[in-house]
């Protein structure tokens, strides 16, 4: 089965190629903005190349991954010798919806062991059983990508576990369209953004050389985009639309204090806000493809399933668009896809 993937747009971050800088840098950033000692991302004249270029090729580059079979003996691209072991996998906001789907249809092929990356630990413990999930398939970590420590903890405790990496799967997201005001992260940053987009920037990019290493031949980084991110579509084109503009929110910090809580520096919309952290998502997996597939073999991605218009990710929106909004894409637009399904999808990337 080839499944569309989302748009992908030109970048607008620099991430040192490996072995130039190594793993820690200092004073670094993404888009200007403070991450931590072992990302340096610097914003410069590439954001206004990525706006020019933003609205001529936002629906032209567009990639397609193709369904391949779970593995379970494979040959080492590293060394020639078998590889006698269940693949590992990571997938974040597992608890629930896509994520928990994803998880499910992994596990019961016997072939993947998933590390199911949330939040609340308890929840993904019972949502785990309620699924039928065999404990043997599967193990849960605290990871709460609103804080770039829980990050870089959660980053610390799977390296010393010593299991390795052979598929990261970026799927959890927080979604507020109805939302007035900004809410933030640990750090500060608008909760949409800092969650969605930062928090999987750097958990990529820490994770990055465990993926390197990894002797599966289908190793792979898959970040779940939107079509809402995508202008040259019609769900792209309900306002409000994503924009990053100049990014001048971003390069201030994205705080609502010494900047625009909007990566465009515009007022605060919840719903544009997830739009736009989408499109940086989509961003990444394309600059991550740029700079580290020839180099190291893995396949960056960004997958949009389908709409699962009964997900949890709607539960802020208002109960009639919750009321009317899976009746209106299975029977107007035919666009409706189940979690199940769309998790099954997931799972054969």
């Amino acid at each position: 089965m080839a499944l569309q993937a989302a748009a992908l747009v030109p970048s607008t971050f620099s991430v040192p190629k490996e072995g130039k800088s190594g793993a820690s840098f200092k004073d670094s950033s993404l888009f200007g903005v403070s991450l931590s000692d072992h990302i340096k991302a610097d914003f410069t004249s590439s954001a206004l190349r990525c706006k020019r270029e933003f609205n001529h090729r936002i629906g032209a580059v567009r990639a397609q991954t193709t369904a391949t079979a779970t593995p379970a003996i494979t040959r080492s691209t590293v060394d020639g010798k078998k590889t006698l072991r269940k693949g590992s996998v990571i997938i974040t906001g597992a608890s629930s919806g896509l994520g928990l789907a994803t998880a499910k249809a992994l596990a019961e092929t016997g072939k993947w062991h998933v590390i199911m990356a949330c939040r609340d630990f308890l929840k993904a413990e019972r949502a785990a059983k309620s699924a039928g999930m065999s404990k043997e398939n599967y193990t849960i970590m605290h990871l709460d990508l609103a804080s770039l420590d829980s990050v870089r903890q959660f980053v610390d405790s799977y390296k010393r576990s010593g299991r390795p990496l052979d598929v990261l799967v970026c799927n959890a997201a927080v979604y507020q369209p109805t939302a007035k005001e900004p809410t933030f992260t640990a750090e500060g940053f608008e909760l949409s953004v800092g969650t969605n987009h930062l928090g999987h920037f750097l958990l990529s990019r820490l994770l990055l050389d465990d993926l390197k290493q990894s002797d599966y031949p289908s190793k792979r980084l898959i970040i779940v985009g939107s079509i809402t991110g995508n202008t040259n579509t019609l769900a792209g084109n309900v306002p409000p639309k994503a924009n990053l503009g100049d990014l001048r929110g971003l390069a201030g910090g994205l705080n609502g204090l010494n900047s625009s809580a909007m990566i465009d520096g515009g007022d605060f919309d919840g719903a544009k806000a997830y739009k736009d952290s989408k499109v940086c998502n989509m961003l990444t997996m394309q600059e991550f493809h740029r700079r580290f597939h020839e180099e190291t073999g893995i396949t960056f991605a960004s997958l949009y399933p389908g709409c699962i218009a009964t997900t949890g990710l709607f539960r802020e929106h208002i109960p009639l668009f919750r009321l009317l909004f899976p009746p209106f894409q299975k029977y107007i637009t035919k666009g409706f896809v189940s979690e199940e399904e769309a998790g099954k999808r997931l799972a054969q990337v």
